[in-house]
């Protein structure tokens, strides 16, 4: 089996290793940019995420908790960063508290190890500076270094007789019975099976394959402002909210990152480019594109006021500070820094529906992963696995 594989972040580069040290596969990685994790794998927070959150049953839920263990592993195996620095999702109010049970009960449903519900002093036990009328804690929920990881899993390939290609980015794509031909930077290739984890390029690839799919890719902005000086030894792990459950966002939260630094962040506004990483970032024909789609439309037509806060709250840096004195009263404005933030790809239907859960399409020999947001980091090998058990790759 010759397999191409489009995109050189986390998931793609798992894919890869996958097929190539396990099923024998040949794998050559197509990367636009010139190194490995320069995008969604590059500009997170470093959250490896327990599976708290996601509907049992789902891929998400499975993937999530299957692939924690497999990072958690592969990890040590390598001697990469992996801290368990422990979450509480904390209820500032007491109508979030319904809300904050059926968290601990999904939480347990997924199989997350320690969910412990704690109330307004227990809490405080945990996180001494945060406040709230109670608070689901998983004391195992981690962080790691995900751009690392992807490094690693690229040298993976490489031994294993793959190659990762990187400035290459991918300009055609042409199936027949015999195979799919791609053009990527100046090379012709052609390959048996490709598949596609491009991330925020998903939507350029699949037209070229001529697979335009029913869900766009429309980005979101997540802007993160940093602690300062002392203030980082306010929080020692992990502090959300209780989520909104109309959206595929966690609200602005306190995450610790594995190199010591404090986020505040993110929120969610939407960009105006897929690179959209600041407002100066703006490609006209992309966001033309984006707009075309009636997806687009109608989830701002349903959901402009929350749309119009997030815009005003991105001007307006008091807003992170305010989110974040909700459970960490002791902040001041002095407190946040602006930080580098980052471009979420998050698939949205015609109907304006944002997709929650991993989405992967496979038509013929293209296989397109279509959705993949948080926690695809935290599941990049669990995903690995299901997209080549998805295919004839192990049986090829």
């Amino acid at each position: 089996m010759n397999l191409g594989i489009v995109g050189g972040g986390i998931v793609g580069l798992a894919v890869a290793r996958q097929a190539a040290l396990t099923h024998g596969a040949t794998v050559t990685v197509l990367e636009k940019e010139d190194r490995v994790g320069v995008h969604q794998t590059g500009h997170n927070s470093g959250v490896v995420h327990a599976g708290i959150y996601y509907r049992p049953g789902s891929l998400k839920a499975r993937l999530c908790r299957e692939g924690v263990a497999l990072l958690r592993e592969y990890c040590a195996e390598h001697d990469l960063p992996y801290a368990e620095v422990g979450k509480l999702v904390v209820a500032s109010t007491a109508a979030e508290r319904p809300a904050l049970r059926e968290i601990a009960e999904r939480a347990r449903a997924n199989g997350v190890p320690g969910i412990a519900e704690l109330d307004a002093l227990a809490l405080r036990d945990v996180e001494p500076h945060v406040v709230g009328t109670g608070a689901v804690h998983s004391p195992r929920t981690a962080i790691a270094d995900f751009p690392a990881v992807a490094r690693r899993l690229a040298e993976d390939v490489r031994e294993g007789g793959g190659s990762v290609l990187l400035s290459h980015p991918v300009r055609s794509v042409r199936e027949s019975a015999g195979g799919v031909r791609v053009v990527a930077g100046k090379r012709v290739l052609t390959f048996d099976r490709l598949i596609v984890c491009a991330g925020l390029g998903t939507d350029a690839v699949a037209r070229m394959a001529g697979k335009p799919g029913d869900v766009r890719i429309v980005p979101f902005r997540g802007e993160y402002y940093a602690l300062a000086g002392k203030a980082k030894d306010l929080v020692r792990g992990l502090v959300y909210p209780v989520p909104d459950p109309r959206y595929p966002f966690l609200g602005v939260h306190l995450t610790r990152r594995i190199d010591g630094e404090v986020l505040v962040g993110p929120n969610a506004v939407m960009a105006l480019a897929l690179e959209g990483y600041t407002w100066r970032d703006l490609a006209p024909a992309e966001l033309a594109r984006i707009l075309a789609w009636p997806g687009t439309r109608r989830l701002a037509a349903r959901h402009w006021r929350t749309g119009v806060r997030e815009v005003a709250g991105s001007i307006a840096p008091g807003s992170f500070l305010r989110a974040a004195r909700r459970y960490v009263p002791a902040l001041t404005g002095g407190d946040l820094v602006r930080t580098a933030g980052g471009v979420r790809a998050q698939a949205v239907d015609a109907r304006g529906g944002m997709l929650d859960d991993f989405a992967i399409d496979v038509h013929g020999r293209v296989v397109l992963v279509r959705n993949a947001p948080s926690p695809a980091a935290t599941s990049s090998l669990a995903i690995a696995r299901h997209i080549v058990g998805l295919t004839s790759i192990s049986t090829s």
